[in-house]
């Protein structure tokens, strides 16, 4: 037998040998598919979801259907995702809760690394410092002064203990040493209505939730918590520029599966992800509303829930932060 007559025969011995789920991943998808969002209709991440489901399921010819699961930070939706069969057909869209869970909550129904596989990162989601229109405080300088002037007299508000805008204050006061009192709320209307009134002195808010009404002037931007400034709120600083140093802190959303999903199934969903959130529809929708789409690999989503969950660990364990 010739050498190209046997890599011929191992090839094809090999092609059979392979399991099956790598002919089934090879017409995938081939009907709808469930994507779980563990959050309420209207909030940031719900938001973003649809808009990428429609247009996810555009270049996956076809369609997602979304479903809110909502409640306890997530983990009943995410709970459902991991008990999912593991054929790319059951997928949700989890964001900084998930990193932040395993820190909060001393037993969990689900290993937030090991029971799911990470596919994209699809963005970011920046937050703000908001005050009510009226406030005496016109810069973070003025904010902070004040707390250092009033220890534990200013208020925050933020979506819930453990929140992402919950440690974002937590980092805040770390960074610039002062003392505020953090008063949790059950999602984020209702705060965003009291900081408005000025009923909840200051609060970090996700910059789509929030920037209609700073560009109405009923809500004063104070800083954005990325090192860079944020396009849609452009004469805004960064915290960073506004004297906390080294301040970072954002909302980030991943599109994930079950564990041991298919990597070819991974590979599908990962490029047809990355063409959704580079595409114009897109980016024409959810820039204009502060999201940083981005539309990562799956080894990079993987880095960055592992990093999250560090940082997590390092701000729940240093605020003593506890669940409601």
């Amino acid at each position: 037998m010739t050498p190209t007559r046997f890599l011929a025969s191992c090839t094809l011995a090999f092609s059979a040998l392979l399991p099956a789920v790598s002919a089934q991943a090879a017409g995938y998808p081939d009907h709808p598919i469930r994507l779980i969002v563990p959050t309420s209709p209207g909030s940031t991440a719900d938001v973003v979801a649809r808009v990428v489901a429609e247009n996810l399921g555009k270049a996956l010819a076809q369609p997602l259907i979304v479903e809110n699961l909502a409640g306890a930070a997530g983990i009943p939706g995410t709970r459902q995702l991991v008990a999912a069969k593991p054929d790319g057909y059951t997928l949700a869209i989890v964001s900084s809760n998930h990193a932040i869970n395993p820190s909060l909550y001393k037993s969990m129904p689900y290993d937030s690394v090991k029971d799911i596989t990470p596919i994209s990162v699809i963005g970011t989601t920046p937050l703000v410092v908001v005050v009510a229109e009226n406030s005496p405080y016109r810069t973070i300088g003025d904010l902070l002064a004040a707390a250092r002037a009033q220890p534990g007299k200013i208020n925050y508000g933020s979506s819930g203990n453990g929140s992402v805008l919950h440690l974002a204050g937590e980092l805040l006061k770390s960074k610039a040493g002062v003392s505020m009192m953090h008063i949790p709320y059950r999602g984020g209307n209702a705060l965003i209505t009291d900081v408005m009134s000025g009923q909840i002195q200051v609060a970090f808010l996700a910059v789509p939730s929030v920037l209609a009404q700073v560009q109405a002037g009923k809500l004063r931007a104070l800083a954005v918590s990325t090192p860079t400034r944020v396009a849609a709120l452009s004469d805004v600083p960064t915290l960073d520029e506004s004297g906390v140093k080294d301040y970072s802190y954002d909302a980030w959303i991943s599109l994930i599966g079950p564990a041991r999903l298919p990597d070819d199934i991974v590979r599908t969903l990962q490029a047809a992800t990355q063409r959704t959130m580079a595409s114009s529809a897109v980016l024409n929708t959810l820039s204009p509303q502060g999201f940083v789409a981005q539309g990562s690999s799956a080894e990079q989503a993987a880095q960055t829930l592992n990093a999250e969950i560090r940082k997590s660990q390092a701000l729940v364990k240093a605020a003593a932060v506890t669940p409601e």
